[in-house]
């Protein structure tokens, strides 16, 4: 699937999923995931990023986050995967790459879609039968997201405000919202349009990009490619993405 050209606009939220090289695992230890969230805290105050949910996974990290400009999220994940990099290879006596090349990425906007990536992104783990519950999860934002504990890595997207009037209806609600079963397509169409670059986006933010000469394709949630029909060995790689 060809690459979309990266497309960032300063304040509208990004769904980024960085791998590790040849799908190997970037955190042997619990240490190691502190130590990432330690870096990536820094970071988003350093390259003005509000990070809104977060995933640790095995092999391969998802953030929804919103940049402040245009260039502060290209140089947050630079630095993120060069620190962190460091400390592994030190810490395991390693050499050579540890990330995968580019990360990956989609605009998100609209309310449909970026409470669809939120609840795509905490529900990773359930998704990769880890956990039996997006709680039971240690090293996501769930937790915080419902304040069941204060994350301060995390600030609030202005759609997941809007789920209620105050932060005990706000919670009540989200908690709902991952309670309940998949959409196959929308979980389909994160995927893919993250892996390619295609953006996320309503019609008000379609129409203004549009209008500025840029071609946006394929922005609402279509069937699954080809890759539904990979063999059985595939598919835990598919759910952990």
């Amino acid at each position: 699937m060809a690459r979309h050209p990266r497309l960032i606009v300063p304040g509208v939220a990004m769904h980024v999923r960085k791998r590790g090289n040849n799908r190997q695992d970037v955190f042997f230890q619990d240490n190691d995931r502190l130590v990432y969230l330690a870096i990536l805290r820094d970071l988003i105050r350093l390259r003005h990023c509000a990070v809104h949910a977060y995933c640790l996974m095995t092999n391969h990290i998802h953030l929804l986050l919103s940049p402040a400009n245009e260039i502060g999220l290209s140089l947050m994940m630079r630095d993120l995967g060069r620190c962190y990099a460091n400390y592994f290879n030190r810490r395991y006596a390693r050499t050579g790459q540890l990330w995968e090349g580019r990360f990956r990425s989609c605009l998100v906007d609209s309310a449909g879609y970026v409470m669809a990536c939120y609840r795509y992104i905490e529900l990773n783990p359930v998704r990769a039968g880890m956990v039996s519950t997006p709680g039971a999860y240690a090293w996501s934002s769930y937790v915080g997201n419902i304040a069941a504990r204060e994350d301060p890595m995390i600030t609030p997207h202005d759609e997941y405000l809007r789920l209620g009037l105050t932060n005990r209806s706000r919670t009540s609600a989200y908690a709902a919202l991952l309670a309940g079963a998949d959409d196959v397509a929308m979980v389909s169409a994160i995927r893919e349009s993250t892996e390619s670059g295609f953006p996320l986006v309503g019609k008000g933010l379609r129409s203004q990009l549009e209008a500025q000469g840029m071609r946006l394709e394929r922005t609402q949630p279509g069937p699954r490619s080809s890759r539904e029909d990979e063999p059985a060995s595939n598919q835990l790689d598919l759910l952990t993405e």
